[in-house]
């Protein structure tokens, strides 16, 4: 029996099990620890207990700094999918729906998920790694023993710059992926800018706009609250910031999915 038992845990089905078993507490963990510290930011700004010159500072670096790599990704996506959707339906007499096309494609998805994994990769991973080397190296014990809140005085502000910068931020992507996606039509397909921007307002609502900037808030929230708390956990020296920041990237690529999800089923269907 203690053979079958010692085989069993050397198979590769046991270590799988026993890695996805692993990986399951460790999300779970991971979301608790999440939920707690959200509702204590949560708390804090609605007591108005902001550090506006910190939150100055934090707005600067996640809405200034992280436009050029978020425009480049999102005028690149909207180039690529133009190239290929313009031509298309142009050859197929669908010349009148592209911008339609485009611009739906753009406000109510590419914009914002785009904008969230360009920010999640520059900004995400730098509030993770920033806070977890502040944890290792005991920054953080020096803040509580002060007698400082290190939730109010390292997340709120953070926080809070990605709800309010990411809004900002989509918005800005979003119009420069509109006009590339119009000179790419033109480019590729021949098509007028003249047709691209009578037909981009036939099916674009306030409703969609509306969507387009809670889900920007969300997104923005989610990143920061992920990474900061990610970071804030973070224990084991160098390997252990490197962990941190890995899982503050892939947990806040899932959440930016699933909140797309919740969007799409709640708004949409």
């Amino acid at each position: 029996m203690i053979s079958l038992q010692k085989y069993l845990k050397q198979s590769a089905t046991y270590k799988v099990f026993s890695h996805f078993m692993l990986l399951f507490s460790d999300f779970l963990d991971t979301v608790g620890k999440i939920a707690q510290i959200g509702y204590h930011v949560l708390k804090c700004i609605l007591r108005g207990e902001i550090d506006k010159k910190e939150l100055i500072t934090q707005c600067d670096r996640f809405g200034v700094s992280s436009l050029p790599i978020t425009l480049s990704i999102v005028g690149m996506t909207s180039i690529i999918v133009a190239s290929q959707v313009a031509h298309e339906m142009v050859k197929q007499g669908g010349s009148g729906f592209v911008g339609l096309l485009m611009t739906i494609l753009i406000v109510r998805e590419v914009g914002a998920i785009m904008s969230g994994f360009a920010i999640t990769s520059m900004i995400g991973s730098s509030l993770a790694s920033e806070l977890a080397t502040m944890r290792v190296t005991e920054q953080v014990d020096a803040i509580d023993v002060l007698g400082v809140d290190s939730i109010r005085y390292l997340f709120v502000p953070r926080v809070l710059s990605g709800m309010i910068m990411m809004p900002f931020v989509v918005i800005v992507a979003s119009v420069v992926g509109v006009l590339l996606g119009a000179v790419t039509s033109d480019l590729f397909a021949g098509l007028t800018y003249r047709a691209y921007f009578d037909s981009a307002w036939l099916g674009l609502y306030m409703k969609d706009l509306g969507v387009c900037l809670l889900k920007a808030m969300t997104f923005g929230a989610t990143i920061s609250l992920i990474s900061c708390t990610c970071g804030y956990f973070a224990s084991g020296g160098a390997k252990g910031v490197g962990i941190a920041t890995t899982k503050a990237v892939v947990w806040s690529f899932i959440a930016i999915v699933v909140w797309d999800m919740v969007f799409a089923i709640l708004f949409f269907f």
